[in-house]
């Protein structure tokens, strides 16, 4: 078959991945041959409000990249796909076409706001998934899931159930991360942290005998519930005050001065108030001093009734205006500084957090944890880069019992009478490697596929994901969920700024493929995986993949023109017919040829990406176009009898095929499509289920 002289990828790529599905091949039960090993990979399940960023696309090559790559090694493979219902990030989605109606949830209650979720998400919850295909993305699209299914609902029940039972669920009235804007707690990892200007208050907490100690902070309106002021027992400068009473300005009440070690003496003036309910550290230490739990703000973000009347109703803004001039007025400030500090914001709707007291129900992280920590110390479960370990280790020393209720109405309800509250998305998507695969029946996909090899993902879920996925695994499997982890680089701007939509500088993957196609643009962005932590995106490199594309597809027309013996005619090239060098550009190719296979494995294996994608470079462009290419038209002109004609030929053919097979986990559609019209009599109907070169 003659192919067209310029490549179209627009004309090949939805017919190639509609001939793949066809094929039923991207599901392991209809893969060919006796494959007795199995390689199973779960899509990190993208959120049902998504839209393919470049962290999704570069995620989705690597995978499908592995996938392949195995496919061709002769595994049983699996990429299983799905969606997650994300709570908060769909239910605020929903709202926001509400508002536009000039309704809220109220009005529909919830029951019809419920129903219209589901309408949304049956309309827009899978469109990452289409765009997915667009990338060409192998997943098993018979297996699909989504974590509000109903079996997938049970799993959740279940585990609940189990953590309940066993006493690791509790509910505790306690400071937690609050919302006002979405009316819900959030866990410490779901917070985003912004740098933004601010103020640093000396404020003079009076004593008796008209002494004074000077405490510094960030937030004067909580002072209000303040019911201690805290120093080092070490800080010489305090020790004859520790045991005193400060007077607590503008409630006029006394309150201990006491000493805690975690106080920093470098800090401020080494003097700070303790707020229990509005502040996490403030709250440890409560606990050991057995000190007042005092909520001066309410989940509106507005000032209690246990605050002076004077404050009372006042937002927590308003409230910290008017605590200023008043504490001014009294000549209580010393001294005011300008700052930047970093503040938490909700990770949704960008509002600033409020720490504040209520009854939640907790997950008791310390034990497993630990049983997560154990596993990737041993080596069972292994981080590339190892480097990447350490997030995990740091934030398990300082371990807290997970926060895992939430005030939504979209979610997984708590399985506990009178609890109207629904579960944390993350405590659903930590069942992930197994939930989808049928548990806690004992399925067969269960016994084949379970655990998984890799997960891939990126480095700002480790604790919020891999963590809670590890010890979920061992709890309700008793096996870890996966042998790897590869933590893919985070896609910055060219000049090294996180990609945002708002700001205009994020990149549509969409309009890349639309652009240069699916296979440039897989090949350009493995070609920039080289095992830094950040990957500054360049463009150039997917333009580079385009040409590569062409290269590839010039390559084949002229192997193809050349080809002239009767017996390749009619397509009887025998693919495992073993090739013999006859001249020294022979053995050269034949070399390289066998040194790009071994490279190339080694380099998937230890998911060296960029490297791997370098490799085929130089070896297709330049040790077979540029060379061998250029040597067989010599050698074809002069060759002297048939046979060396045919030989050359065959090795031409042999290189070509071998690249193909080498190049399709990353530029897959192409490959294929080559593939189909090479003048060979074919073992196999499809390059995806061919056999990796040897």
């Amino acid at each position: 078959m003659e192919l067209p002289k310029a490549y179209n990828p627009k004309k090949v790529e939805d017919k190639i991945y509609k001939l793949w599905l066809k094929s039923g091949f991207f599901n392991p039960d209809k893969l060919p041959g006796k494959r007795k090993k199995y390689f199973t990979i779960m899509l990190p399940p993208p959120n049902v409000t998504g839209r393919l960023h470049m962290g999704h696309a570069l995620n989705a090559t690597i995978n499908d990249i592995l996938i392949r790559w195995k496919k061709l090694k002769g595994y049983k493979t699996l990429w299983l796909p799905g969606t997650d219902h994300a709570g908060i990030a769909t239910q605020v989605k929903v709202e926001k076409e509400l508002k536009k109606e000039g309704k809220t949830r109220f009005d529909l209650g919830k029951k019809d706001f419920i129903k219209r979720v589901w309408q949304w998400k049956e309309e827009y919850g899978n469109i990452i998934l289409e765009q997915l295909k667009k990338i060409g993305a192998s997943l098993d699209w018979s297996r699909i899931r989504f974590t509000m299914d109903k079996r997938y609902s049970e799993a959740v029940k279940k585990a609940f159930m189990n953590y309940y039972r066993k006493g690791l669920v509790y509910k505790k009235e306690r400071p937690i991360n609050w919302c006002s804007q979405c009316k819900t707690s959030l866990s410490d990892l779901e917070l985003e942290y912004k740098e933004e200007k601010g103020k640093f208050w000396y404020i003079r907490y009076p004593l008796k005998n008209k002494r004074e100690i000077v405490v510094a902070t960030t937030r004067p309106e909580t002072m209000l519930g303040d019911t201690a002021v805290a120093v080092n027992p070490k800080d010489k400068r305090y020790k004859k005050l520790i045991g005193k009473e400060a007077i607590l300005p503008l409630v006029n009440k006394e309150i201990p001065i006491i000493k805690d070690k975690f106080v920093d003496p470098k800090f401020g003036t080494g003097a700070v108030k303790v707020t229990p309910a509005h502040d996490m550290k403030d709250y440890e230490i409560s606990l050991s001093h057995k000190l007042e739990i005092l909520k001066v703000i309410d989940e509106q973000g507005k000032i209690t009734k246990k605050a002076p009347t004077a404050y009372q109703g006042l937002s927590v803004l308003e409230a910290r205006e008017k605590v200023v001039r008043d504490l001014e007025k009294l000549g209580l400030i010393k001294k005011i500084e300008d700052i930047s500090h970093q503040v938490p914001h909700c990770y949704r709707c960008s509002t600033t957090i409020e720490v504040l007291p209520s009854w939640q129900w907790f997950l008791k992280m310390k034990d497993l944890a630990k049983m997560a920590e154990k596993e990737v110390k041993s080596g069972r479960v292994k981080f590339h880069p190892k480097r990447f370990e350490k997030i995990m280790f740091d934030w398990i020393l300082n371990i807290k019992d997970w926060c895992i209720s939430r005030q939504l109405w979209w979610g997984h309800k708590i399985p506990i009478k009178g609890t109207e509250d629904v579960l944390d998305t993350w405590f659903s998507s930590a069942l992930w490697p197994f939930a989808t695969l049928g548990w806690p029946k004992k399925t067969k996909d269960l016994k084949k596929f379970y655990p998984t090899d890799v997960l891939s993902t990126a480095r700002d879920i480790i604790n919020l994901w891999v963590l809670r996925m590890i010890f979920s695994g061992l709890e309700f499997m008793e096996k870890k969920p996966f042998f790897d982890v590869y933590i893919h680089p985070t896609v910055l701007t060219k000049e090294g700024k996180r990609m945002s939509k708002s700001l205009g500088t994020g990149i549509d993957p969409m309009i890349l493929i639309e652009k240069y196609g699916a296979d440039a643009t897989r090949f350009g962005m493995a070609w920039q995986v080289m095992g830094g932590q950040d990957m500054r995106f360049n463009e150039d490199s997917i333009v580079m993949g385009k040409k590569f594309c062409n290269k590839i597809w010039n390559a084949t027309r002229y192997v193809m023109f050349q080809i002239k013996s009767e017996k390749l005619k009619v397509k009887t090239y025998n693919l495992n017919l073993k090739v013999k060098p006859l001249t020294s550009a022979d053995k050269r190719i034949l070399k390289a040829l066998k040194k790009t296979i071994k490279s190339v494995d080694g380099c998937l294996d230890k998911f060296r990406f960029g490297r791997a994608a370098r490799d085929l470079y130089d070896f297709f462009w330049h040790d077979f176009c540029d060379k061998y290419i250029e040597q067989s038209k010599r050698q074809l002109q002069k060759a002297k009898v048939k046979k060396e004609r045919e030989n050359t030929e065959k090795i031409l053919l042999h290189v070509l095929l071998s690249s193909l097979k080498l190049l399709h986990p990353f530029i897959p559609f192409i490959t294929e499509d080559i593939y189909q019209s090479l003048p060979i009599k074919k073992t196999k109907k499809y390059l995806i289920i061919e056999n990796w070169p040897k």
